[in-house]
């Protein structure tokens, strides 16, 4: 037998027993590879399916169901969660018995498209039923929407976000906290969130010098959550740690002083806000009363024409919400400035060195222009719209703000007073009224027509006071009785200022202002007016010409 055919064969079997055995794993090897493919895309298409199946859930779920369903949302959900967050919290969730489908309806009735936020034509509002919260789920969605904001937001949405998580500073919040500080590039919000983690750290470290580090790192932070936390470790029966407490101490003193020094700012810019509004309103008292002596009890019922025409004007042209003031402001200059020509060529003219005859004329004619409004209008009070660019307050800090109505009306009354020192300085009418109001025989006998002069002043004083009107109707309510409120303040700011000299009348406002406002809190508001109202008295007694009395002939 020959043993090298047989040895061959041997040899051949062998290499064709290797050959099937690789085949075979491989064969075993390739499902186990598209096994594991399938396996990483199988969560994503079954946690888009599961996300679909939680909103059509979170319909008709109880409470605690929608809490959990909202908690599995986060876990597999991004930002596209937001319009269902916002439209839950703010109580504009609906949904459509019939499909479970999900939709937005707004106040005004308007049915949109949750995610797309399309108009939704074939849904009627009252075929929806509303998906209800109560203040716990209210709780884990502002939180959820702050996780949002905090990741994805614009830098306003993040301080927001970062603010709210300090309210709430658990395992979770300061995860997300750590993860939003590695990508923040802004200050003001890394601020937020070292304030966020240092307040952890100083409750759940086992260090102390951690938590006295963190604790003084919070020193001079004006967020609430961190005053808190503060007073928290500085009380004695909650913290045993001297080393902390001491720091908290220490912390809570700065931020009390800061606290006070905003306060006193804040005090100062009201003071501030309602001497503008005493220098509109009496600034064109300040010109009749200097130039004409005239003692115009009606010049109230001026500024309360001016609120009005603003009024007309957002009744007449409600499309134009936005530029309404603006539109009102030369219109009630025009309205008031001719109800005050009218006055004077009709009546002040005959009364001319007879102030006391003014006076009553004058506080009949305001009787008579109230009682107009109130058969024109009705005596309810009336509401003007502000718009939008004056609404709101612009936030400096935790503890102060600015309104934006009242900021933009004291840098309207200073462009104001600075228009009019203009006029009377650089136009011939203010030297025309300058020469009367010191001579007013020798100006006529220069060829100055004084009855045009006193007509003309009349009617710019008038004008500026429907002026004054613009800007209080974005402060109160309008209404027949709103000038009456202001023109015994304005008689004493022209007579505190000194009579005629509008210097005086921009410092005797301010002051007067400012002071209001600083004894109110003592006093109270009305206290606080008889108080002014003192003062000044006493002080005419010493100084009759006011703070910077007219020099020369206007001083005879």
């Amino acid at each position: 037998m020959n043993v090298l055919p047989i040895s061959r064969l041997c040899l051949a079997l062998v290499l064709l027993l290797a050959s099937s055995l690789s085949l075979g794993q491989e064969q075993a090897e390739a499902p186990a590879a598209a096994e594991t493919e399938v396996a990483v895309q199988a969560p994503a298409e079954s946690s888009a399916e599961r996300v679909q199946t939680i909103l059509q859930q979170l319909a008709e779920a109880n409470y605690r169901e929608k809490a959990r369903l909202i908690t599995t949302l986060d876990q597999l959900s991004g930002k596209e969660m937001l319009p269902l967050y916002s439209a839950m919290l703010e109580g504009e969730l609906h949904y459509l018995p019939g499909d479970l489908s999900l939709y937005r309806v707004t106040e005004a009735g308007e049915v949109t498209s949750l995610f797309t936020q399309q108009a939704a034509a074939s849904v009627m509002a009252d075929e929806l039923e509303k998906i209800r919260v109560n203040n716990s789920l209210r709780k884990q969605l502002r939180e959820s929407i702050a996780r949002i904001q905090l990741l994805y937001g614009d830098k306003g949405e993040r301080e927001i976000a970062a603010a709210t998580l300090l309210d709430n500073m658990s395992d979770e919040s300061i995860a997300l906290l750590q993860k939003a500080r590695a990508s923040e590039q802004d200050v003001d919000v890394l601020g937020l969130l070292d304030a966020g983690i240092a307040m952890y750290t100083a409750t759940t470290s086992d260090s102390t010098a951690e938590r006295v580090s963190a604790v003084r790192s919070l020193s001079g932070r004006l967020e609430s959550p961190v005053r808190n936390l503060l007073t928290q470790l500085a009380d004695k029966e909650r913290e045993d740690d001297d080393a902390v407490r001491q720091a908290a101490a220490s912390a809570l003193k700065d931020i009390e002083g800061k606290i006070k020094f905003f306060e006193l700012t804040e005090t100062v810019f009201f003071g501030m806000s309602l001497g503008s509004v005493l220098l509109l309103a009496a600034i064109g008292l300040a010109i009749t009363f200097g130039v004409m002596g005239v003692i115009n009890m009606a010049h109230g019922e001026m500024i309360m024409l001016g609120a009005y025409t603003t009024y007309v004007v957002q009744l007449l042209l409600p499309q134009w919400l936005e530029l309404s003031v603006l539109i009102a402001i030369p219109a009630a200059f025009l309205v008031s400035g001719a109800v005050g020509v009218i006055i004077e060529r009709t009546v002040i003219r005959h009364l001319h060195g007879r102030a006391l005859e003014t006076l009553l004329a004058t506080f009949g004619i305001s009787l008579i222009l109230q009682q107009l409004v109130r058969t024109v209008f009705s005596p309810l009070n009336r509401q003007v719209a502000t718009p939008e660019w004056l609404s709101g307050s612009w936030v400096i800090n935790p503890v102060f703000s600015l309104t934006y109505n009242r900021l933009a009306i004291l840098i309207f009354a200073l462009v104001v007073f600075v228009a009019l020192l203009l006029i009377m300085k650089r136009t011939s009418l203010g030297l025309y009224v300058r020469a009367v109001s010191q001579n007013r025989d020798m100006a006529k006998a220069m060829g100055i027509k004084t009855e045009r002069v006193d007509m003309m002043t009349f009617g710019l004083g008038s004008g500026i006071a429907g002026v004054a009107g613009v800007a209080l109707s974005q402060l109160t309510n309008v209404g027949p009785n709103l000038g009456q409120s202001y023109i015994i303040d304005s008689f004493m700011v022209v007579v505190f200022g000194g009579v005629g000299n509008l210097f005086g009348t921009l410092v005797g406002a301010f002051s007067l202002g400012i002071a209001n406002k600083f004894l109110e809190p003592a006093t109270g508001a009305v206290l606080a007016n008889i108080l002014i109202l003192v003062f000044i008295i006493l002080f005419i007694q010493k100084r009759p010409k006011g703070l910077f009395p007219q020099k020369g002939r206007a001083a005879e």
